[in-house]
């Protein structure tokens, strides 16, 4: 059975772009609506209440728009809201994180020693440690929460002297010296994995969770039957507070104009 209706996908801001795309280059027959909370970003400083409260309001916004999933393109909301809102809406539809599929990708791999870079939110929850740890208990993982990274990305400073300054801050840390693999656990740091891996002379493994979220947005509707069968699917674009960086990287992205509409549901 064909299913052409949209794949809703949230963020705080345009990080959730890396998802996005990933699923689109994937699965280019499917219809995407996107919102980015950029009212209230970034999210990684919010409360985990506040995060909740705000994920239950945007996924009733995607469920109003006739989305068949739900893809929670945010660490900070998958750690904090992900059950929540799984429980809050039951079978109105099929919801993703992207903690679980990183999670996956990365205890195949077999590593002895992890390092883990993500908001102060989705360290707080301990979610990396816990779910890495159910796979392999012995495996040694270090946290360490980057703050200013999502903030510097969403302005645009995602190549240069500023970011590199940021990120070299960062990971000069102790705990990350000896890693094997780094997790880069916000949608936001896709646009400066390449940084990152120069930082650690290419010695390191790192992994995003975008490629593998798109495999499990693709697994998912397989088993369920309710892939898309139309030539291109369409894409919209929703903001709770218009931002020029947004558009520009949107448009950057998917190559194209976007339909990009600012929209209140507060």
């Amino acid at each position: 059975m064909a299913d052409n209706r949209p794949i809703g996908v949230f963020d705080s801001g345009i990080g959730g772009l890396t998802v996005s795309k990933a699923i689109s280059d994937l699965l280019p027959n499917e219809s995407i609506i996107y919102f980015g909370d950029t009212q209230h970003l970034p999210y990684g400083d919010k409360s985990i209440e506040a995060i909740r409260y705000y994920s239950l309001a945007i996924c009733k916004f995607l469920l109003e728009q006739n989305c068949k999933m739900i893809v929670i393109a945010c660490n900070s909301a998958s750690s904090a809201a992900y059950e929540v809102l799984v429980d809050f809406f039951k079978s109105e539809s099929i919801f993703i994180n992207v903690v679980d599929p990183l999670v996956k990708t990365v205890v195949e791999k077999g590593y002895a020693r992890v390092g883990v870079i993500a908001t102060k939110a989705t360290v707080k929850t301990q979610v990396y440690p816990s779910k890495l740890h159910t796979f392999d208990a012995q495996l040694i993982v270090n946290q360490k929460a980057t703050p200013l990274l999502a903030p510097m990305i969403e302005k645009g400073f995602h190549s240069g002297e500023v970011s590199q300054t940021v990120i070299k801050a960062y990971l000069e840390d102790e705990d990350l010296a000896d890693i094997d693999a780094l997790l880069l656990a916000c949608t936001h740091y896709p646009l400066i994995k390449s940084e990152i891996a120069a930082f650690f002379d290419h010695r390191v493994d790192i992994f995003d969770s975008t490629d593998s979220v798109a495999r499990s947005v693709q697994a998912a509707l397989e088993h369920k039957e309710m892939k898309a069968d139309q030539e291109k699917g369409v894409y919209s674009f929703y903001l709770s507070d218009y931002t020029e960086s947004f558009e520009e990287t949107a448009a950057l992205f998917y190559g194209q104009e976007i339909d990009l509409e600012e929209k209140n549901i507060w």
